[in-house]
């Protein structure tokens, strides 16, 4: 015995319209969040910083230092790889500057050399000018 399921056009279009619009419509009020937080100056994302997510969970009443988590540790090491890449291709982006000033430096040497180079006048012609 098979049961037979009357599906209308109508109800599969209400179903999509419920399916896919109204998540669309709930994520307005997030989209609208972030672009507030943008506006204020503050990063889009309000976990990425701040003082609960960069000071430690806990203190020692004698002053001693806590010992860095593992989620702190992890972004230290990768603001730092961040860091020592930023300085690679500050050097790598200088070395190209100065390359490209040498070259138009070297053409224009040569330029020169193959102007002071050419065949001069001689005789009448010299007294002329």
């Amino acid at each position: 015995m098979f049961l037979t399921v009357n599906i209308d056009q109508n109800n599969i279009i209400v179903w999509i319209v419920r399916k896919f619009i109204s998540r669309s419509l709930s994520c307005s009020s997030a989209l609208y969040l972030k672009q507030w937080r943008i506006e204020q100056g503050l990063s889009a994302n309000r976990t990425a910083e701040g003082i609960l997510t960069d000071g430690p969970d806990y203190t020692f009443l004698d002053g001693r230092p806590t010992p860095l988590l593992q989620k702190q540790k992890k972004r230290m090491l990768k603001h730092q790889e961040y860091a020592s890449k930023i300085v690679t291709l500050c050097s790598e982006l200088d070395f190209a500057k100065q390359r490209h000033q040498n070259m138009l430096k070297a053409k224009e040497d040569e330029r020169k050399a193959i102007i002071s180079n050419r065949l001069k006048p001689k005789g009448k012609a010299l007294l002329k000018k």
